[in-house]
C-alpha cells in the first residue's frame, strides 16, 4: 500500500515471548536476532552471514531463486508479524536485512573478506538510504514496504561489489 504520509517507527519493547509464539514474527525478528537491543538491523545482518555461507555454492539460477524465495516470503512474514504487534515497521523486523544482504551477495565471490566488504557495503546503504530509497522508506507500508528498501540497498550494495570486483579483476 503507498501512502503520502512519513512512517512512524515504534520503538515499542517486544517481549521475546511475543515473538517465539508465533514462527511468522519468528522468523521475521530473524529468529530472534532482531530482539537486540541496540543496532537489530546489524545483528540481523549477522544472521544473514551463515545463511550466505548455506546458500554460496549453489549455481547462480538456484543462487536467484532462493533471494527470490525470501524476499516473496519476506512480504507475507513481515507484514503478518507487523500486523500480529500493531508497530508499523517495527525496527526488530529484520528478515529484510537477511534478504537484502543475500542480494548485495549475489556476485560476490564466497570468502571471508567479501562478505565482510559485503557486510559494510549493504549496512552503509541500509542505514544511509541513498535515493530513491528513503523515498519510497517513508511512503511504502506494510510487508512490501518492510521489504523493498532492503532489497534496494542490496542492489545498490551489489552493483558496488560488483564494480570493485571488476575493477580488481576478481
Amino acid at each position: 500500500m503507498i501512502s503520502r504520509t512519513r512512517k512512524t517507527r515504534s520503538h515499542r519493547p517486544i517481549a521475546a515471548a511475543e515473538i517465539f509464539r508465533d514462527l511468522s514474527c519468528f522468523l521475521a525478528f530473524g529468529f530472534g536476532s532482531g530482539l537486540a537491543p541496540v543496532a537489530p538491523g546489524t545483528f540481523g545482518t549477522l544472521v544473514a552471514v551463515p545463511i550466505y555461507w548455506l546458500v554460496a555454492s549453489l549455481d547462480a539460477p538456484i543462487y536467484a531463486l532462493t533471494v527470490i524465495a525470501f524476499l516473496i516470503s519476506g512480504v507475507y512474514i513481515c507484514g503478518r508479524c507487523e500486523k500480529l504487534l500493531k508497530v508499523q515497521d517495527h525496527p526488530g523486523i529484520v528478515w529484510d536485512e537477511i534478504a537484502g544482504f543475500l542480494i548485495t551477495m549475489m556476485f560476490a565471490p564466497a570468502s571471508w573478506e567479501w562478505v565482510l566488504i559485503g557486510f559494510l557495503v549493504f549496512r552503509l546503504f541500509d542505514i544511509w538510504k541513498p535515493w530513491p530509497i528513503a523515498i519510497i522508506d517513508r511512503t511504502v507500508h506494510g510487508g512490501l514496504g518492510i521489504m523493498i528498501d532492503d532489497a534496494l540497498a542490496g542492489i545498490y550494495a551489489a552493483i558496488c561489489l560488483l564494480a570493485l570486483r571488476t575493477g580488481f579483476g576478481i
